[in-house]
């Protein structure tokens, strides 16, 4: 049964569809008084606050309207440290008297809730027995309808005031980048603008696979990834499935995503489908950051609740299977002005434009001083299948500037004049095709962050994670940066002269950043270690940079948060990586004990039968006995890889950081010898013995 029956495009046109379900600005002007429509614009614009009859208003309309929809119920949707979504639902019902109720909704019950704090993750900011949490409403973000409810986007906070959420750092963050840049704008005559918004969109990669398969594999609905799996005969070797043409089943389920998407106002755009079998892709149109990470989140909630009603189910791990590509998610990471100007958009000349190149200097230094944080954003144990992985950015951190402006950047460095040569025009050598203007910048696959156009796109995130923690590093970074550039050139005597003076020096102290080369090529490695950048192979190399003083600092100084809320993320992460990997660790001897050894044993136990009938009549049986011997052998082996295992799992420390790096050094190693011989002893059992769907049916059943 569709979620969004009543608004599916069988009954309503694709700009009726959009945004159905969302309580919009147009709906705000449309149902609230034009004081109370007003004041919404000024809180939103100005940061003024609501007054309480305001907040009535408001909260009546968004009730009417969701009645209207088929809503009954209220809920304060927040995003707390788990990385999901949570929601607490209340009914619109009031009891009246006589057995009757009224439906109400009041301003209080909009702008305030009450979860319980103590059973979300806090890193220690609150004890079990401290209960109270508050949830805040946020009016820059519009509420919503889904499944019955009204929606309401809020922060998340403890009683102590401590965040407990993944909003309200990113607000503080878009807050702070924007006072910082508009100094930078002052600087170079724009007294227009008023707000600075850090624009984002990100791309969203994931595997569908059938349900009934998915329900036979006990590792993909604990883990979220197949723990064993033999490579297929045929994986991604033929190139045929990236942007091939979509299976029918697929392109149903495609069709429904996008009007359940659109209905909520989110621009979903692109579709396609991805270089692995069963993978595909969505992008949507760029938005300001605090929509597209509320966004985004719906996406990756959506995508599973439409692969659900298709008999399907939508994969977002990182890694599901092993030996082909893996899913990420690019996020797309620019800065624009309440004006409608692109401060990353170089124009026809950028050798000419100062204010580009000013920020493009922030943005350099910016990635060069932090860019171990940067890579702390996404560090955890799914994420660590890919980077580096020949489908994915490098562990190590570099930006892709593309031949013209990479030369720009290296005339300024040098102090000689850049020459432009031009766009080419590419030739095709077919008569009747429009020839194509070259654009000044390739793209670069291989690179964790690539400037394409007017935007630099960060490569290195997980398809399954939250977008907030990459795009607060990348605002508070740039916040920094350019709080550094206004404090030296506000005031200067020569400001043309200073400026020059600064972009020339920034390029040359932090060009060891700039990289537009093969960034899977071992040389790069190499190099990269000379040029003194960090190479954090993993997630538990990569943590502790959270905690480092100076990026502790960066984010107190600049208010996105407080030392306790650094130090409580820090643990969170630390502790979540243990926890998953210890899943993973028990699930594999779950498996090995209650379903692979079972089943090997039994069909050894035939083959064994078979040779002693055929050797009673004196027929060969090389096969039996050769295949049972080897069986027995694998057997063997997985008995001790198993039994290492568990003793690996009882060994794991107290402490959070020595637990990290005992699971990394020994879990990880022990889990890797298992499935080698699991996937070994998959390829020579009997298809009918084996307990679980295989790749070649797991990836080429849709």
């Amino acid at each position: 049964m569709r979620v969004l029956e009543d608004t599916s495009m069988t009954a309503m046109k694709l700009p009726e569809l959009f945004g159905s379900q969302v309580f919009n600005e147009d709906t705000m002007k449309e149902r609230l008084s034009s004081a109370s429509y007003g004041a919404w614009k000024k809180c939103v614009t100005e940061g003024t606050s609501l007054d309480i009859s305001t907040a009535n208003e408001i909260a009546e309309a968004m009730k009417q309207w969701a009645v209207e929809k088929g809503a009954t119920h209220y809920t304060h949707w927040f995003q707390p440290m788990t990385g999901v979504t949570a929601e607490k639902h209340d009914s619109f019902i009031d009891p009246v008297g006589g057995g009757k109720i009224v439906m109400e909704f009041s301003g209080k019950e909009l702008v305030r809730g009450e979860p319980d704090a103590s059973s979300f993750p806090s890193g220690g900011l609150r004890a079990t027995f401290e209960a109270r949490g508050y949830t805040a409403w946020d009016p820059t973000a519009f509420a919503f309808i889904k499944e019955g409810s009204l929606c309401i986007p809020t922060i998340f906070c403890s009683y102590s005031g401590h965040a407990l959420d993944k909003k309200t750092p990113l607000l503080r963050s878009m807050d702070e980048v924007s006072r910082q840049a508009i100094r930078i704008l002052r600087l170079f005559g724009d007294k227009e603008t008023r707000r600075v918004t850090a624009q984002v969109g990100p791309e969203q990669e994931y595997f569908l696979i059938d349900k009934e398969l998915y329900n036979r594999r006990k590792d993909l609905r604990m883990t979220g990834r197949t723990l064993f799996g033999a490579r297929p005969p045929r994986g991604q070797e033929l190139d045929d499935h990236y942007f091939g043409a979509i299976k029918p089943r697929v392109a149903a389920y495609m069709k429904d995503l996008d009007e359940t998407l659109w209905a909520l106002g989110i621009p979903s755009k692109t579709k396609h489908n991805e270089v692995a079998p069963s993978q595909h892709e969505m992008a949507p149109i760029y938005t300001d950051a605090n929509a597209a990470c509320d966004q985004n989140q719906l996406v990756m909630e959506m995508m599973k609740k439409v692969a659900d009603r298709h008999g399907l189910v939508c994969l977002l791990h990182e890694k599901p299977f092993a030996g082909v590509n893996g899913s990420g998610k690019h996020d797309n990471w620019s800065l624009g002005t309440d004006t409608g100007k692109n401060l990353f958009k170089p124009g026809s000349t950028p050798s000419q434009n100062a204010r580009f190149l000013l920020f493009l200097a922030a943005f350099i230094k910016g990635v060069d001083d932090y860019q171990d944080f940067l890579r702390t954003t996404v560090a955890f144990p799914g994420n660590d299948h890919r980077l580096g992985a020949q489908e994915a950015p490098p562990a190590v951190i570099s930006i892709f500037l593309g031949d013209e402006l990479n030369a720009v950047v290296e005339s300024i460095i040098q102090g000689t004049q850049f020459k432009d040569a031009g766009k080419r025009t590419l030739q095709i050598g077919v008569d009747v095709l429009p020839s194509i203007r070259q654009d000044n910048t390739d793209r670069n696959r291989t690179s964790p962050m690539a400037f394409t156009g007017n935007k630099f796109e960060f490569r290195m995130l997980g398809s399954s994670q939250s977008i907030s923690g990459p795009n607060i590093a990348l605002n508070t970074i740039m916040a920094e940066e350019l709080k550094q550039f206004a404090d030296q050139l506000e005031g200067s005597a020569d400001f043309q002269a200073d400026l020059s003076a600064l972009i020339k020096k920034t390029f040359t102290e932090h060009q060891r950043i700039i990289f537009n080369g093969n960034g899977y090529d071992d040389a790069w490695i190499a190099e990269a270690e000379k040029r003194g950048l960090c190479n954090l192979k993993s997630a538990a190399d990569a943590l502790p940079a959270y905690v480092a003083p100076k990026n502790v600092e960066l984010f107190v100084k600049h208010g996105i948060y407080t030392r306790e809320e650094i130090q409580a993320r820090y643990e969170i992460h630390v502790e979540n990586y243990t926890a998953v990997l210890s899943i993973e660790a028990s699930t594999m001897i779950d498996m090995i004990r209650h379903d692979i050894l079972p089943a090997v044993s039994e069909y050894a136990a035939e083959l064994c039968d078979r040779a002693s009938g055929k050797q009673s009549h004196g027929v060969p049986c090389g096969y039996e006995t050769g295949t049972a011997k080897e069986i027995g052998e694998l057997t063997d082996r997985l008995v001790n890889a198993c039994t290492a295992l568990v003793a690996g799992l009882e060994g794991v420390p107290a402490g959070p950081e020595e637990a990290m790096r005992y699971c990394h050094d020994v879990l990880i190693p022990g889990m890797a010898t298992a499935r080698t011989v699991v996937d070994t002893l998959e390829v020579v059992t009997a298809a009918r013995y084996w307990p679980m769907p295989v790749y070649s049916e797991l990836l080429f059943s849709v």
